[in-house]
């Protein structure tokens, strides 16, 4: 699996372009480029580099900052778009209200499928796991691979996602932490929406969040 990450958009977010080193099939992953022109810079641009077939676009949340993209690699390769259940709501037109309140006037299409925990995406020989990590958003997800985690706004290096928006709910975030992501091999490479690259060792040891003796199940309530 080839990871390639690229800091776009307004608010600096990752967006990824991932794929099969051998069939070249690939899956884009949080789109979250501010315009077009910047798209067919970053993402667009290693799409044709390196001959992929973009099989999937998937949101590891609905917020604007990843999703306002969704539409330019649409139309350019025509691969569905791929979000949790919960946060289909948030793309499309009834999406408008979010994006204009993260300053995006593009608006995602609508999902063309949504996800829900344990689904696997497959493309080429590489396989991701959905882990619904609640918190950040109603919808969040985290995708697993064989050796790294996306995990979109729910965990940044030293610190977690904002839980002060619609649908955000800290302790459901914590738990989303603690008892998931949080039993994942040390070595994992965390791919976060924003900010550096760590892993889930690193995090383990020196994340105050997670170094908290708070303990909360994903859907909300204390455990």
């Amino acid at each position: 699996m080839i990871v390639k990450m690229f800091i776009v958009g307004a608010l600096g977010t990752n967006s990824f372009v991932v794929w099969c080193e051998e069939t070249k099939e690939a899956v884009v992953i949080d789109p979250g480029f501010s315009t077009e022109d910047e798209g067919k810079k970053t993402v667009l641009h290693t799409i044709d580099a390196n001959g992929l077939t973009v099989k999937y676009i998937i949101n590891t949340h609905g917020h604007a900052d990843h999703t306002s993209g969704n539409g330019v690699i649409k139309k350019a390769t025509g691969a569905p778009i791929l979000i949790h259940t919960l946060d289909a709501p948030l793309l499309g037109e009834s999406g408008k209200d979010w994006a204009s309140m993260f300053g995006y006037q593009t608006v995602s299409p609508p999902a063309d499928k949504t996800l829900k925990e344990g689904d696997t995406i497959h493309f080429g020989k590489c396989t991701l796991t959905v882990l619904h990590t609640p918190g950040h958003t109603e919808g969040g997800i985290s995708l697993v691979g064989n050796d790294c985690v996306f995990v979109g706004d729910t965990l940044f290096q030293g610190s977690i996602g904002r839980t002060d928006f619609p649908g955000g709910n800290y302790k459901a975030l914590i738990g989303s932490i603690k008892e998931k992501l949080a039993t994942l091999p040390d070595n994992y490479t965390v791919y976060p929406g924003h900010g550096p690259t760590t892993t889930l060792g690193q995090e383990k040891r020196n994340n105050p969040f997670i170094l908290s003796p708070e303990v909360y199940s994903p859907e909300g309530e204390e455990s």
